[in-house]
Protein backbone atom coordinates (compact mmCIF):
# COMPACT_ATOMS: atom_id res chain seq x y z
CA UNK A 1 0.00 0.00 0.00
CA UNK A 2 3.40 2.48 -0.42
CA UNK A 3 1.46 3.95 -3.07
CA UNK A 4 -1.27 5.07 -2.14
CA UNK A 5 -2.59 8.77 -1.35
CA UNK A 6 -1.85 10.05 2.11
CA UNK A 7 -5.71 10.43 2.81
CA UNK A 8 -6.40 6.79 2.16
CA UNK A 9 -2.88 5.63 4.21
CA UNK A 10 -4.33 7.76 7.08
CA UNK A 11 -7.82 6.07 6.82
CA UNK A 12 -6.92 2.80 6.85
CA UNK A 13 -4.68 3.38 10.11
CA UNK A 14 -7.86 4.79 11.54
CA UNK A 15 -9.53 1.95 10.51
CA UNK A 16 -6.99 -0.97 11.70
CA UNK A 17 -8.34 0.61 15.05
CA UNK A 18 -11.24 -1.41 16.57
CA UNK A 19 -12.47 1.93 18.69
CA UNK A 20 -16.12 0.68 19.44
CA UNK A 21 -17.84 2.43 21.17
CA UNK A 22 -16.71 4.29 23.47
CA UNK A 23 -13.69 2.99 22.94
CA UNK A 24 -10.90 5.13 21.12
CA UNK A 25 -8.62 2.58 20.51
CA UNK A 26 -5.54 5.10 19.85
CA UNK A 27 -7.36 6.96 17.03
CA UNK A 28 -7.12 10.36 18.68
CA UNK A 29 -3.92 10.35 19.12
CA UNK A 30 -2.84 9.50 15.48
CA UNK A 31 -4.87 12.58 14.75
CA UNK A 32 -3.80 15.07 18.05
CA UNK A 33 -0.26 13.97 16.49
CA UNK A 34 -0.60 15.16 13.31
CA UNK A 35 -2.25 18.01 14.37
CA UNK A 36 0.81 19.66 16.71
CA UNK A 37 2.74 18.98 13.84
CA UNK A 38 0.61 21.56 12.57
CA UNK A 39 0.71 23.92 15.44
CA UNK A 40 -2.45 23.53 16.79
CA UNK A 41 -3.24 23.74 20.57
CA UNK A 42 -4.73 21.04 21.70
CA UNK A 43 -6.93 20.17 25.10
CA UNK A 44 -7.88 16.59 25.69
CA UNK A 45 -11.34 16.82 27.17
CA UNK A 46 -12.42 13.43 28.75
CA UNK A 47 -15.52 12.69 30.50
CA UNK A 48 -16.42 9.40 32.08
CA UNK A 49 -14.97 6.78 29.61
CA UNK A 50 -15.29 8.80 26.69
CA UNK A 51 -12.62 10.80 25.34
CA UNK A 52 -12.87 14.15 23.22
CA UNK A 53 -10.57 16.33 22.32
CA UNK A 54 -10.85 20.15 20.76
CA UNK A 55 -8.02 21.42 18.72
CA UNK A 56 -7.43 24.65 17.24
CA UNK A 57 -4.86 26.43 15.25
CA UNK A 58 -4.91 30.57 15.10
CA UNK A 59 -6.21 33.46 17.65
CA UNK A 60 -8.48 35.55 15.86
CA UNK A 61 -11.28 35.85 13.03
CA UNK A 62 -13.88 33.22 11.99
CA UNK A 63 -13.59 30.11 13.44
CA UNK A 64 -14.37 26.42 11.03
CA UNK A 65 -14.34 23.58 13.12
CA UNK A 66 -13.85 20.20 12.02
CA UNK A 67 -16.57 17.59 13.87
CA UNK A 68 -16.60 13.68 14.41
CA UNK A 69 -16.14 10.76 16.11
CA UNK A 70 -13.52 8.12 15.59
CA UNK A 71 -16.22 5.81 17.47
CA UNK A 72 -17.85 2.74 15.58
CA UNK A 73 -20.63 0.39 15.98
CA UNK A 74 -19.80 -3.34 16.66
CA UNK A 75 -19.05 -5.35 13.37
CA UNK A 76 -21.25 -8.07 13.70
CA UNK A 77 -20.39 -11.48 12.90
CA UNK A 78 -16.99 -11.56 11.52
CA UNK A 79 -16.84 -14.51 9.20
CA UNK A 80 -19.32 -12.84 6.96
CA UNK A 81 -17.16 -10.04 5.78
CA UNK A 82 -15.12 -9.72 2.86
CA UNK A 83 -11.93 -8.77 4.92
CA UNK A 84 -12.18 -8.46 9.01
CA UNK A 85 -13.42 -5.58 9.73
CA UNK A 86 -10.04 -4.06 11.42
CA UNK A 87 -7.80 -5.39 8.36
CA UNK A 88 -9.12 -2.72 5.73
CA UNK A 89 -8.65 -3.97 2.20
CA UNK A 90 -9.30 -1.92 -0.97
CA UNK A 91 -10.63 -4.06 -3.11
CA UNK A 92 -12.22 -3.43 -6.31
CA UNK A 93 -11.59 0.66 -5.82
CA UNK A 94 -13.13 -0.20 -2.62
CA UNK A 95 -12.08 0.82 1.25
CA UNK A 96 -13.58 -2.09 3.06
CA UNK A 97 -13.54 -2.10 6.81
CA UNK A 98 -16.37 -1.31 9.76
CA UNK A 99 -15.53 2.60 9.55
CA UNK A 100 -15.02 2.95 5.93
CA UNK A 101 -17.74 5.29 5.70
CA UNK A 102 -19.08 6.19 9.35
CA UNK A 103 -16.85 7.94 9.97
CA UNK A 104 -12.97 7.56 9.68
CA UNK A 105 -12.73 8.11 5.90
CA UNK A 106 -13.81 11.94 6.91
CA UNK A 107 -11.53 12.45 9.79
CA UNK A 108 -8.61 11.04 7.27
CA UNK A 109 -9.85 13.78 4.61
CA UNK A 110 -10.16 16.40 7.32
CA UNK A 111 -6.71 16.00 8.57
CA UNK A 112 -4.92 15.72 4.76
CA UNK A 113 -7.00 18.54 3.38
CA UNK A 114 -6.18 21.00 6.68
CA UNK A 115 -2.76 19.77 6.05
CA UNK A 116 -2.38 20.89 2.67
CA UNK A 117 -4.47 24.13 2.95
CA UNK A 118 -1.60 25.01 5.87
CA UNK A 119 1.35 24.25 3.51
CA UNK A 120 -0.13 26.83 0.83
CA UNK A 121 -1.29 29.43 3.16
CA UNK A 122 0.67 28.90 6.61
CA UNK A 123 0.07 32.14 7.38
CA UNK A 124 -3.69 32.08 6.55
CA UNK A 125 -6.57 34.39 8.38
CA UNK A 126 -8.75 33.15 10.84
CA UNK A 127 -9.38 29.93 13.16
CA UNK A 128 -9.61 26.39 12.24
CA UNK A 129 -10.51 23.93 14.39
CA UNK A 130 -11.23 20.04 15.40
CA UNK A 131 -13.95 19.00 18.12
CA UNK A 132 -13.43 14.87 18.44
CA UNK A 133 -15.64 12.42 20.04
CA UNK A 134 -15.62 8.86 20.89
CA UNK A 135 -19.30 8.74 21.73
CA UNK A 136 -21.04 9.42 18.79
CA UNK A 137 -22.50 5.78 18.52
CA UNK A 138 -23.47 4.97 21.75
CA UNK A 139 -25.28 7.10 24.68
CA UNK A 140 -23.75 10.31 23.81
CA UNK A 141 -23.91 11.61 26.80
CA UNK A 142 -20.10 12.37 27.61
CA UNK A 143 -19.00 12.98 23.88
CA UNK A 144 -19.80 16.13 21.99
CA UNK A 145 -22.51 17.52 24.42
CA UNK A 146 -20.12 17.62 27.24
CA UNK A 147 -17.61 19.31 25.09
CA UNK A 148 -19.67 22.05 23.79
CA UNK A 149 -21.00 23.04 27.38
CA UNK A 150 -17.29 23.23 28.19
CA UNK A 151 -16.43 25.75 25.33
CA UNK A 152 -19.80 27.40 25.93
CA UNK A 153 -19.23 28.34 29.42
CA UNK A 154 -15.83 30.15 28.77
CA UNK A 155 -18.07 31.67 25.14
CA UNK A 156 -15.42 29.82 22.36
CA UNK A 157 -17.12 31.02 19.32
CA UNK A 158 -17.49 28.66 16.66
CA UNK A 159 -18.75 30.33 13.42
CA UNK A 160 -19.15 27.52 11.39
CA UNK A 161 -18.76 23.55 11.81
CA UNK A 162 -18.64 20.66 8.94
CA UNK A 163 -19.60 17.19 10.23
CA UNK A 164 -17.99 14.23 8.52
CA UNK A 165 -21.16 11.73 8.78
CA UNK A 166 -21.59 10.02 5.44
CA UNK A 167 -24.42 12.28 3.85
CA UNK A 168 -23.95 11.34 0.13
CA UNK A 169 -26.45 9.40 -1.67
CA UNK A 170 -25.06 7.87 -4.79
CA UNK A 171 -22.07 9.83 -5.18
CA UNK A 172 -19.97 11.74 -2.84
CA UNK A 173 -21.43 15.67 -2.86
CA UNK A 174 -25.08 14.63 -4.02
CA UNK A 175 -26.36 15.11 -0.59
CA UNK A 176 -25.42 17.74 2.41
CA UNK A 177 -27.24 17.97 5.14
CA UNK A 178 -27.69 21.33 6.08
CA UNK A 179 -29.96 20.56 9.10
CA UNK A 180 -31.66 17.91 11.25
CA UNK A 181 -35.25 17.27 12.78
CA UNK A 182 -35.41 17.01 16.36
CA UNK A 183 -36.10 13.54 17.88
CA UNK A 184 -37.66 12.91 21.60
CA UNK A 185 -38.90 9.47 22.90
CA UNK A 186 -41.46 8.35 25.19
CA UNK A 187 -41.42 5.43 27.90
CA UNK A 188 -44.81 4.83 28.54
CA UNK A 189 -47.17 2.46 30.88
CA UNK A 190 -50.80 1.93 30.94
CA UNK A 191 -52.14 0.38 34.37
CA UNK A 192 -54.73 -1.76 34.43
CA UNK A 193 -56.37 -4.39 36.47
CA UNK A 194 -55.26 -8.06 36.40
CA UNK A 195 -57.20 -10.77 36.22
CA UNK A 196 -58.83 -13.98 34.55
CA UNK A 197 -60.26 -13.60 31.22
CA UNK A 198 -63.20 -15.89 32.25
CA UNK A 199 -64.18 -12.84 34.46
CA UNK A 200 -63.65 -9.48 32.27
CA UNK A 201 -65.63 -7.28 35.06
CA UNK A 202 -63.05 -8.24 37.80
CA UNK A 203 -59.96 -6.82 35.51
CA UNK A 204 -59.20 -3.46 33.46
CA UNK A 205 -57.33 -4.62 30.18
CA UNK A 206 -54.83 -2.06 29.70
CA UNK A 207 -54.31 -3.32 26.02
CA UNK A 208 -58.34 -2.35 25.21
CA UNK A 209 -57.56 0.95 27.03
CA UNK A 210 -54.58 1.64 25.12
CA UNK A 211 -55.39 0.48 21.22
CA UNK A 212 -57.81 3.71 20.77
CA UNK A 213 -55.34 6.11 22.54
CA UNK A 214 -51.90 4.69 20.17
CA UNK A 215 -54.35 4.57 17.46
CA UNK A 216 -55.33 8.26 17.64
CA UNK A 217 -51.47 9.32 17.91
CA UNK A 218 -50.61 7.08 15.10
CA UNK A 219 -53.19 8.63 13.13
CA UNK A 220 -52.54 12.77 14.52
CA UNK A 221 -51.76 15.59 11.93
CA UNK A 222 -49.10 16.91 13.79
CA UNK A 223 -47.56 19.67 11.15
CA UNK A 224 -47.65 20.92 7.39
CA UNK A 225 -43.28 20.77 7.77
CA UNK A 226 -41.82 23.93 6.01
CA UNK A 227 -39.58 25.04 3.38
CA UNK A 228 -36.18 22.78 4.58
CA UNK A 229 -38.38 19.91 7.04
CA UNK A 230 -40.71 17.53 6.55
CA UNK A 231 -43.84 17.19 8.56
CA UNK A 232 -43.25 16.36 12.07
CA UNK A 233 -43.37 11.97 12.66
CA UNK A 234 -45.12 9.82 15.39
CA UNK A 235 -43.77 6.22 15.68
CA UNK A 236 -44.39 3.30 18.13
CA UNK A 237 -41.19 1.21 18.35
CA UNK A 238 -42.05 -1.15 21.26
CA UNK A 239 -44.95 -2.20 22.66
CA UNK A 240 -45.25 -4.97 24.98
CA UNK A 241 -47.64 -6.71 27.72
CA UNK A 242 -49.51 -9.90 29.03
CA UNK A 243 -47.85 -12.64 31.13
CA UNK A 244 -47.36 -15.30 28.39
CA UNK A 245 -50.72 -16.60 29.34
CA UNK A 246 -53.29 -17.16 27.09
CA UNK A 247 -56.26 -16.87 29.93
CA UNK A 248 -54.40 -13.73 32.11
CA UNK A 249 -55.49 -10.07 31.06
CA UNK A 250 -52.29 -8.22 32.41
CA UNK A 251 -52.19 -6.10 34.58
CA UNK A 252 -50.43 -3.22 32.14
CA UNK A 253 -48.98 -2.17 28.95
CA UNK A 254 -45.41 -0.48 28.15
CA UNK A 255 -45.26 1.58 24.63
CA UNK A 256 -42.13 3.18 23.36
CA UNK A 257 -42.52 5.73 20.62
CA UNK A 258 -40.64 8.37 19.16
CA UNK A 259 -41.07 11.83 17.29
CA UNK A 260 -39.30 13.26 14.77
CA UNK A 261 -40.08 17.10 14.53
CA UNK A 262 -39.76 20.10 12.28
CA UNK A 263 -38.70 23.28 13.81
CA UNK A 264 -42.80 24.09 13.46
CA UNK A 265 -43.25 22.91 16.92
CA UNK A 266 -40.96 22.36 19.94
CA UNK A 267 -40.97 19.75 22.46
CA UNK A 268 -43.26 21.13 25.18
CA UNK A 269 -46.00 21.25 22.60
CA UNK A 270 -46.02 17.96 21.69
CA UNK A 271 -45.06 16.66 24.88
CA UNK A 272 -48.59 19.03 25.65
CA UNK A 273 -50.60 16.97 22.49
CA UNK A 274 -49.65 13.66 23.49
CA UNK A 275 -50.91 13.80 27.48
CA UNK A 276 -54.05 15.73 26.01
CA UNK A 277 -54.52 12.29 24.15
CA UNK A 278 -53.84 10.33 26.97
CA UNK A 279 -56.19 12.53 29.20
CA UNK A 280 -58.83 12.04 26.85
CA UNK A 281 -58.97 8.22 26.94
CA UNK A 282 -59.11 8.39 31.03
CA UNK A 283 -55.78 6.27 31.25
CA UNK A 284 -53.89 5.58 34.01
CA UNK A 285 -50.84 6.35 33.21
CA UNK A 286 -46.72 7.01 34.06
CA UNK A 287 -44.47 8.56 31.20
CA UNK A 288 -40.81 8.77 30.80
CA UNK A 289 -39.60 11.48 28.37
CA UNK A 290 -36.03 10.92 26.43
CA UNK A 291 -35.12 14.30 25.26
CA UNK A 292 -32.80 13.78 22.33
CA UNK A 293 -32.47 17.79 20.79
CA UNK A 294 -33.96 20.37 18.62
CA UNK A 295 -34.40 20.50 15.29
CA UNK A 296 -31.29 22.72 13.46
CA UNK A 297 -31.37 24.56 9.97
CA UNK A 298 -28.21 26.06 8.52
CA UNK A 299 -29.82 28.50 5.61
CA UNK A 300 -28.24 29.54 2.48
CA UNK A 301 -25.27 31.86 3.58
CA UNK A 302 -21.49 31.69 3.87
CA UNK A 303 -21.14 28.03 5.02
CA UNK A 304 -23.19 26.23 2.81
CA UNK A 305 -22.14 28.69 -0.59
CA UNK A 306 -18.41 27.59 0.08
CA UNK A 307 -19.50 23.83 0.31
CA UNK A 308 -21.43 24.21 -2.54
CA UNK A 309 -19.10 26.12 -4.72
CA UNK A 310 -16.50 23.35 -3.39
CA UNK A 311 -18.11 20.65 -4.44
CA UNK A 312 -19.20 21.85 -7.79
CA UNK A 313 -16.03 22.44 -8.50
CA UNK A 314 -14.26 19.34 -7.22
CA UNK A 315 -16.62 16.51 -7.69
CA UNK A 316 -18.50 18.53 -11.00
CA UNK A 317 -22.04 18.24 -9.58
CA UNK A 318 -24.59 20.51 -7.41
CA UNK A 319 -25.32 19.01 -3.99
CA UNK A 320 -28.91 18.72 -2.63
CA UNK A 321 -29.68 20.48 0.57
CA UNK A 322 -31.32 18.30 2.30
CA UNK A 323 -32.72 17.63 6.46
CA UNK A 324 -33.65 14.09 6.28
CA UNK A 325 -32.35 11.13 8.07
CA UNK A 326 -31.70 10.84 11.78
CA UNK A 327 -30.05 12.90 14.32
CA UNK A 328 -26.10 13.83 14.79
CA UNK A 329 -23.90 15.30 16.95
CA UNK A 330 -24.35 18.30 14.45
CA UNK A 331 -27.71 18.84 16.97
CA UNK A 332 -25.47 20.01 19.89
CA UNK A 333 -22.66 22.03 18.27
CA UNK A 334 -25.72 24.46 16.60
CA UNK A 335 -26.51 24.89 20.23
CA UNK A 336 -23.34 27.94 19.90
CA UNK A 337 -25.23 29.64 17.26
CA UNK A 338 -23.01 28.05 14.82
CA UNK A 339 -23.65 27.31 11.07
CA UNK A 340 -23.87 23.22 10.75
CA UNK A 341 -23.38 21.34 7.67
CA UNK A 342 -22.99 17.49 7.53
CA UNK A 343 -20.72 16.41 4.42
CA UNK A 344 -19.35 13.06 4.03
CA UNK A 345 -19.15 9.93 1.61
CA UNK A 346 -21.64 8.14 0.46
CA UNK A 347 -23.62 5.93 3.67
CA UNK A 348 -25.33 2.99 1.39
CA UNK A 349 -22.82 0.55 3.40
CA UNK A 350 -23.00 2.51 7.03
CA UNK A 351 -23.59 -0.04 10.17
CA UNK A 352 -23.81 -2.84 7.87
CA UNK A 353 -21.71 -5.66 7.22
CA UNK A 354 -18.86 -5.30 4.69
CA UNK A 355 -19.00 -1.18 5.07
CA UNK A 356 -17.36 0.38 2.47
CA UNK A 357 -16.38 3.69 0.63
CA UNK A 358 -15.40 4.22 -2.77
CA UNK A 359 -11.70 4.96 -2.12
CA UNK A 360 -11.06 7.56 -4.92
CA UNK A 361 -13.90 9.42 -3.29
CA UNK A 362 -12.32 9.93 0.00
CA UNK A 363 -9.18 11.76 -1.74
CA UNK A 364 -11.77 14.02 -3.59
CA UNK A 365 -13.38 14.59 -0.30
CA UNK A 366 -9.70 16.39 1.36
CA UNK A 367 -9.89 18.37 -1.69
CA UNK A 368 -13.29 19.33 -1.04
CA UNK A 369 -12.44 20.21 2.54
CA UNK A 370 -9.68 21.68 1.44
CA UNK A 371 -11.45 24.36 -0.94
CA UNK A 372 -14.00 24.94 2.01
CA UNK A 373 -11.27 26.45 3.74
CA UNK A 374 -9.95 28.32 0.58
CA UNK A 375 -13.39 29.70 -0.34
CA UNK A 376 -14.21 30.65 3.50
CA UNK A 377 -10.63 32.08 4.11
CA UNK A 378 -8.71 33.02 0.88
CA UNK A 379 -11.08 33.53 -1.54
CA UNK A 380 -12.05 37.11 0.18
CA UNK A 381 -9.27 38.11 2.63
Amino acid sequence: MSNLSPTLKLAIDLISRASVTPEDAGCQDLMIARLEKLNFQIEKMPFGEVKNFYAKRGESGPNLCFAGHTDVVPSGPENEWKVPPFEPQIINGMLYGRGAADMKGSLAAMITAVESFINAYPDHPGQISFLITSDEEGPFVDGTTRVVDALMAREEQVDWCIVGEPSSTKQLGDIIKNGRRGSFSGDLTIYGKQGHVAYPHLAVNPIHLAAPALAELASTHWDDGNDFFPPTSFQVSNIHSGTGATNVVPGDLKAQFNFRFSSELDFDTLKERVLAVLDKHQLAYDIDWTYNGLPFLTRPGELVDAIVDAVEEKVSITPELSTSGGTSDGRFIAKMGTQVVELGPVNATIHQINECVDANSLDQLSDVYHRILENLFIKNS
